[in-house]
């Protein structure tokens, strides 16, 4: 009897050690570096926040023995402070892993900080083809869109049903410019042309002097090089000045479905757009946008989507690598194909872009919405291999020629 009770009470001692070992691991934080206050705080912002906790509880809130915390940070739309946030996340704060990251311009001052620590960053809204190109590194991953995609998708497909000569309104910072420049290669490409372009400066309110030199041009559409409240804004001020009205097209050559409910459907109706990822799509989109709505009151945005896809793939690779460290978990990231509501069949190539499918869609006329965000008609799912630029054409310097 003795010899069994000295054999429980060591067993139990032993899972009272565990337990306490357990407990004095820190925790792996997440860290979100993102817009909360400004032009892409609907797009990205606190969705995304909520989108990362989402992933972290399903997954089951811990991984090898710690507790995962998810802390972010709002950029304001500087580089200079993107950087000295994430600076502050690896250095101080013992962030693992980045995400997010709003912006372009933003996002290649994070990227910059990452590449320097040997961290891994995941990049969810921002676009600029530069991330999967010059600016790559072994250890970031460009994962919703970009420039190249959005520009191939939407622009292919206007030039094709005759929408062939172009002007663009283009935000006057790294994303706005290469979305221009990604679209016109696409349109002259097509055999379409492109009568000109201004640049606009960041989170402008008034578009009137932009919008009176594309209308003058006589372009048949009208690129809209931008984002988020640009966007929403170009849109609406250009509804005031009757330009669609006019004959010419509007095209916005990055829009969410939050820029579509700002806009509205009398107005919005017709605008022809590429996404990544919509809430009405299928079985799996609907559950977890369901989910996503009881916390947020909104539906997700393709950004905020990706987020939470990617921070669960993140957490299986630590997982399955057996250890936070950088080259293990990117290794098994890149060796998964991912499968979920996000994507099908995904994959992370070596210059660190997601492949995966993205879609053409025309929005409602008011007549055809059921309500509230039911704003998309699905035209054609364009495979990611078609949609993306092609390995070989890659600047990333990590790939091999």
């Amino acid at each position: 009897m003795r010899r069994v009770l000295a054999g429980v009470l060591a067993c139990a001692l032993a899972m009272s050690a565990t337990a306490a070992l357990a407990q004095s691991k820190p925790p792996l934080k997440l860290g979100g570096i993102l817009d909360m206050s400004s032009l892409y705080a609907d797009i990205t912002g606190p969705g995304s926040e909520a989108a990362a906790k989402m992933a972290v509880e399903d997954f089951g809130g811990e991984v090898l023995g710690r507790k995962v915390e998810i802390v972010v940070a709002d950029h304001l739309n500087k580089a200079d402070l993107s950087a000295n946030i994430a600076r502050d996340m690896f250095d101080n704060q013992g962030v693992e892993m980045i995400f997010d990251v709003a912006a372009s311009a933003t996002a290649l001052a994070a990227g910059e900080i990452a590449k320097a620590r040997n961290k891994i960053i995941i990049f969810n809204g921002p676009g600029s083809i530069r991330l999967s190109n010059e600016a790559c590194g072994p250890y970031t991953v460009h994962y919703v869109f970009d420039t190249f995609a959005q520009a191939n998708v939407t622009g292919l497909a206007a030039v094709k049903s005759g929408l062939d000569s172009w002007f663009f309104l283009t935000a006057d910072y790294a994303f706005g410019q290469d979305l221009e420049k990604d679209t016109t290669a696409v349109v002259l490409k097509s055999g379409g042309k492109v009568l000109g372009s201004v640049r606009h400066p960041l989170n402008t309110s008034d578009f009137s002097s932009f919008l009176l030199q594309a209308q003058a041009s006589k372009a048949k559409v009208i690129g809209l090089a931008n984002a988020g409240g640009d966007t929403i804004n170009a849109i609406k001020q250009a509804a005031e000045f009757g330009i669609m009205k006019g004959g010419q097209k509007l095209s916005p050559l990055l829009a969410f479905v939050s820029d579509i409910d700002g806009v509205g459907l009398e107005t919005a109706q017709g605008l022809l757009l590429a996404e990544a990822f919509y809430w009405d799509l299928n079985d799996d989109t609907r559950a977890f946008s369901k989910r996503f709505m009881e916390r947020t009151k909104r539906v997700p945005t393709s950004a905020q989507a990706g987020v939470y896809s990617s921070v669960l793939h993140y957490l299986k690779a630590v997982k399955a690598a057996g250890t936070t460290d950088s080259a293990a978990v990117m290794k098994a990231m890149k060796d998964t194909p991912i499968n979920d509501m996000f994507a099908k069949n995904g994959r992370i190539r070596d210059d660190g872009r997601m492949v995966h499918d993205m879609y053409l869609f025309e929005v409602k006329k008011p007549s055809e919405s059921k309500g509230r965000w039911d704003d998309y008609k699905l035209l054609a799912t364009v495979p990611g291999e078609e949609a993306f630029q092609p390995l070989e054409a890659s600047r990333c310097p990590l790939v091999k020629k």
